[in-house]
């Protein structure tokens, strides 16, 4: 059995007890003539995954309904019926939204079941996606809620996500994502709930996806690679419900940069390509440079030097678009260089280092902010080795670590951990001192 994190977020919520819910649930069951004598053992049994009978899990929705001032289904509070076809198409939005905001609760409370849950394959990581790209559409997104949601409410929720990626940049996931999830718990769940127009829900939406994307990332960055996928398909989900086909491929992205860690090569080359599809004039010269540049890094890593030259060649015509001030906030990652490194990366798997080594060192030599630094200046080391340069890498290395003080990141831990086990391999006759270097930044555990 699985906890039902539903009905334990909803009690949560609604600040019922265990005792409490039972002892509403029997006088509800006393109006419909039923003797009930449930009490908080009962209730912790549901919330293990047990299943009640008969009409109890509809006298639990009319109690939780009441509690918080809103309808809720069977779905809603964990008690669908598993073996009941539904019906073919997207998540429903009401559902998904109990679902998201159950996660978030989790999250903030570190349950090792939402923290510690392993990334899906096969089907599961894929549906999202194909519902994303995908009808029927949502409709009308429209709410009635307690509280009436205000263009300034979506305004908050736009400076939060411009507050927290930024904070990500410079201080790093770990730190970061605590605080992101605390924001979507506390101030952006209830919005969701709330009452708003068709017109108005779209831009919540949007603004939503927006920042629990960003989340997704923090927990990426933070190792939790199983919720990181979650929010990602959260964000997606968010993204299709505020009609936004330029968001959801900024989303699809985040989903290829997991797959190309993860080592799932043509599941990355799938999804970009249903980005860069289903996106169509929305798509940014920027998000399609990125897009182009990981396909390339995926075909090189599967051995298809020709589908990775041909991605490098679209990938370079794109960022030759790029047009700053014209771009989505999102996209903002896409500075000038970055598609330099990731074009590196394709190039050094392809065995071309003079080409990878020429378009790291232009990486490095184009400003960006200290994270996207830390990487570049990481492969260009890592090629400077391959090359035979190990004391120009080691001065490299020093660089990077620098750079990478006062950032919370298990990304940037791996790059200086791989970078320092490559220098001490070299024998060179920086490496023990860049080492120690680098043993000094990891010494503070996160």
């Amino acid at each position: 059995m699985q906890p039902n994190t539903l009905l334990e977020s909803l009690l949560d919520e609604a600040g019922v007890s265990h005792a409490g819910l039972a002892a509403r649930v029997n006088l509800a069951g006393r109006d419909r003539g039923l003797a009930l004598r449930y009490e908080h053992t009962a209730v912790g049994r549901w919330l293990k995954g047990q299943r009640p009978r008969g009409q109890v899990p509809d006298l639990i929705c009319a109690v939780l309904s009441e509690r918080l001032g809103r309808p809720l289904a069977l779905d809603d509070i964990g008690f669908g019926r598993p073996d009941e076809p539904t019906a073919a198409g997207v998540t429903p939005l009401a559902g998904f939204v109990e679902r998201a905001t159950a996660l978030w609760r989790s999250d903030v409370q570190r349950r090792p079941h939402a923290v510690d849950a392993p990334a899906v394959t096969g089907t599961p990581a894929v549906l999202p996606v194909w519902e994303w790209e995908n009808p029927p559409e949502d409709g009308d997104v429209s709410r009635n809620g307690p509280t009436k949601v205000s263009p300034a409410d979506i305004e908050l929720l736009r400076a939060a996500r411009a507050h927290y990626e930024l904070m990500y940049r410079r201080a790093g996931g770990v730190v970061t994502r605590a605080r992101i999830v605390g924001f979507l718990n506390a101030e952006t769940a209830p919005l969701l709930r709330g009452g708003y127009s068709d017109a108005l829900g779209r831009q919540l939406h949007r603004a939503a996806g927006g920042l629990v994307a960003v989340a997704g990332i923090c927990a990426y960055d933070s190792d939790a690679h199983g919720l990181a996928q979650r929010y990602f398909h959260q964000a997606l989900r968010l993204a299709k419900a505020s009609g936004d086909r330029g968001l959801g491929a900024y989303v699809i992205a985040l989903l290829v940069n997991q797959s190309l860690y993860r080592g799932e090569y043509r599941q990355a080359v799938a999804f970009a390509e249903a980005a860069l599809r289903a996106a169509g004039r929305q798509i940014t010269p920027a998000l399609a440079a990125d897009l182009y540049a990981m396909q390339a890094k995926s075909y090189a890593c599967l051995g298809d030097s020709a589908g990775a030259l041909e991605r490098i060649r679209r990938a370079e015509q794109a960022a030759e678009r790029i047009r700053p001030g014209y771009e989505p906030d999102e996209t903002g990652y896409v500075q000038p260089g970055l598609v330099n490194v990731q074009v590196a990366e394709a190039l050094l798997s392809l065995g071309d280092l003079p080409a990878a080594r020429a378009h790291a060192a232009a990486a490095v030599d184009t400003p960006a902010h200290d994270r996207g630094r830390v990487h570049r200046l990481a492969m260009l080391s890592h090629i400077e080795l391959r090359q035979g340069e190990p004391d120009r890498a080691a001065r490299t290395a020093v660089e990077m670590t620098e750079r990478a003080r006062g950032m919370e990141s298990q990304r940037l831990r791996d790059r200086l951990r791989s970078v320092r086990e490559q220098l001490v391999a070299s024998g060179c006759t920086d490496a023990e001192e860049t080492a120690e270097l680098i043993d000094g930044a990891l010494r503070v555990p996160l």
